[in-house]
C-alpha cells in the first residue's frame, strides 16, 4: 500500500485543481470499506511549506530546528530538509534518519538531556557537535566521549502562573550555570551558547522576555571565562497559529535588538515541532464497538427511561496508538463524524475510547454526537504532533498508513522556491491524482 510510514519510496497524490483534502479522505473511506476498515492519516505536504513560509515572514530573523522526534515520518523529514531547516534530534535513530537525506552535521543538534554514553559517541562520531546540557554529570561525560562538543547551556524558566507547565524538570539556575562555566573551562569543552524553553501552554509572554535577559546574564558569565558564545536557542512550544508567533517575537524581538544585535554576531534559533506538523496530518478511525449507558454512570450502567442515553463509542485507534500524546498532556482530541446528518438530528453525550479496553484508553471524555453505528468513521484534524511513534499490540503491531498529498497549486510554489523533483526530493514518486469524489459518489476512477 502506497504512503506507509518508513517506506523507502513514497507515492504522493498531486491533487488537481477542484479536489480537496475532503475527497482524498472518502476516497479512502471507501477503500477501506471494501477491506478491513484500519484507521489511516492522510497528510498534506503543501501546509508544512506554508508553515515555513509562515515561518519566515514572521521569524525571519530565527533560523528553525525542527524537534525530530514530534513526528519522524520520513516524507515530512524529506520535505523539510529539502527547505533547508536543521533538525534537532534526541536520539541515534533519529540523527540517522536526518542524515540519510544529507543533512550537514553544523545543521543538526543533538539535544537530548539524559545522553547514554553510546548516543554521545554516535554524535561525535557523524560529526554533530552542537549538544545540550544543563548539570555537571552530563558535562562530564560529554567532556569524555565528545572532547570537540560545543555545547548549548540550557537554563531554567520561571512558571509564569499556577498550573503553568514550564521547563522546570530540565534547565540549570543562573547560579549554577557560573559552575557550569567553571567546570567546562577546567575540562577544555567549548560552551558556545545558552537554550531556554517555554511551554506552548504558557499564555504569560514576560517568560520569553525574563528568558531572554537571563540568556544574556549566562552569555556574560561566558565572557568572563573566555568562551566567545554565538547562539541562542529560545526552545520550542510553538502551537502554530500565526498569531502566537507574531505574540512570541513581537515580545522577544526588542530584547534581542537590545541583547544580541545583529553586529553581535549571536545566531538565534528555535526547535519549533508541533508547528510545522500539526495541522498537516488528519486522521480516520472506524468505530468497531458502542455501548449504550445511563448519563449517570455513577449510579446505574443500564440506560435509565427518563433519562436521554449515553454513548461510548470503541475505536480502532487509541491512546496506546495515535492518540499516544493523550497520556502525556492535556490535548483535547476533537472529533468529527464522517457520515451525513441532519443539523436537526438529535445529538448524544459521547465518550471516545480505543480498542484496548484499559481505562487510560480514553480519547474524548465527552462530547456531543448524533447516534453513530459500528462501521461508521470519525476524522481527527491537527494530528500530526507526537502521533507516529510505534504501535501497540491492539493494533496489531501495525503502524498506521499514512497517505501523502500536496495540490498542483503548492507544488508549484515549491518549485518556484527551488525546491524539485530532480534535485532535492529524489525520493518522492508523485501520481497525478485520479479523485473526482463528490458528496453523492465517493467512487475513486480507477487508475
Amino acid at each position: 500500500m502506497k504512503g506507509f510510514v518508513d517506506e523507502p519510496n513514497y507515492t504522493i497524490d498531486l491533487l488537481e485543481e477542484g479536489t480537496t483534502l475532503s475527497d482524498v479522505i472518502d476516497n479512502h473511506i471507501y477503500e477501506q470499506a471494501l477491506a478491513e476498515k484500519n484507521a489511516f492519516f492522510v497528510a498534506d505536504l503543501g501546509n508544512v511549506v506554508k508553515k515555513h513560509v509562515q515561518w519566515q515572514n514572521v521569524m525571519a530573523q530565527i533560523k528553525p530546528f525542527y524537534t525530530v522526534k514530534c513526528n519522524t515520518s520520513t516524507a515530512l523529514i524529506e520535505i523539510l530538509a529539502a527547505l533547508g531547516i536543521g533538525f534537532a534530534c534526541a536520539s541515534k535513530n533519529e540523527i540517522a534518519l536526518v542524515q540519510s537525506f544529507g543533512v550537514a552535521p553544523e545543521n543538526i543538534m543533538y539535544t537530548s538531556m539524559c545522553k547514554q554514553l553510546s548516543q554521545i559517541k554516535c554524535a561525535a562520531k557523524n560529526g554533530i557537535d552542537i549538544l545540550v546540557c544543563d548539570n555537571e554529570t552530563e558535562l562530564l561525560k560529554i567532556a569524555r566521549n565528545h572532547p570537540s562538543a560545543k555545547l548549548l547551556l540550557q537554563i531554567a524558566t520561571e512558571a509564569s502562573s499556577e498550573g503553568e507547565e514550564m521547563s522546570m524538570d530540565f534547565g540549570s539556575t543562573l547560579k549554577n550555570c557560573r559552575h557550569l562555566l567553571e567546570c567546562a573551562k577546567e575540562l577544555g569543552v567549548e560552551v558556545v551558547g545558552v537554550k531556554f524553553h517555554i511551554s506552548s501552554s504558557c499564555k504569560n509572554l514576560q517568560a520569553y522576555t525574563h528568558a531572554v535577559s537571563d540568556a544574556r546574564c549566562v552569555f556574560d558569565m561566558g565572557a568572563e571565562f573566555g568562551f566567545n558564545m554565538s547562539i541562542l536557542d529560545i526552545g520550542g512550544g510553538f502551537s502554530g497559529a500565526e498569531f502566537q508567533l507574531e505574540e512570541i517575537y513581537s515580545a522577544i524581538s526588542p530584547l534581542l535588538d537590545i541583547y544580541f544585535p545583529p553586529e553581535s554576531g549571536v545566531s538565534v534559533i528555535a526547535e519549533p515541532g508541533s508547528y510545522y506538523v500539526a495541522s498537516s496530518f488528519t486522521l480516520a478511525v472506524n468505530i468497531i464497538a458502542k455501548k449504550m449507558v445511563a448519563r449517570d454512570q455513577n449510579k446505574e450502567l443500564e440506560p435509565s427511561p427518563n433519562d436521554e442515553p449515553a454513548y461510548m463509542y470503541y475505536m480502532n485507534d487509541g491512546v496506546y496508538g495515535s492518540f499516544a500524546s493523550k497520556l502525556t498532556d492535556n490535548t483535547i482530541a476533537v472529533p468529527s463524524v464522517h457520515k451525513k446528518y441532519s443539523k436537526e438530528e438529535a445529538v448524544f453525550a459521547s465518550s471516545l475510547w480505543g480498542p484496548s479496553s484499559d481505562g487510560l484508553d480514553q480519547v474524548v471524555e465527552h462530547c456531543l454526537l448524533p447516534e453513530l453505528n459500528v462501521g461508521d468513521w470519525v476524522i481527527f484534524d491537527n494530528m500530526g504532533a507526537n502521533t507516529l511513534g510505534e504501535q501497540s499490540a491492539f493494533n496489531d503491531f501495525q503502524k498506521t498508513p499514512v497517505y501523502y498529498l500536496i495540490s498542483a497549486y503548492d507544488w508549484y510554489e515549491m518549485q518556484d522556491a527551488g525546491i524539485t523533483l530532480d534535485t532535492t526530493m529524489k525520493n518522492f514518486f508523485f501520481v497525478p491524482s485520479c479523485f473526482h469524489a463528490s458528496q453523492e459518489d465517493r467512487i475513486s476512477a480507477p487508475a
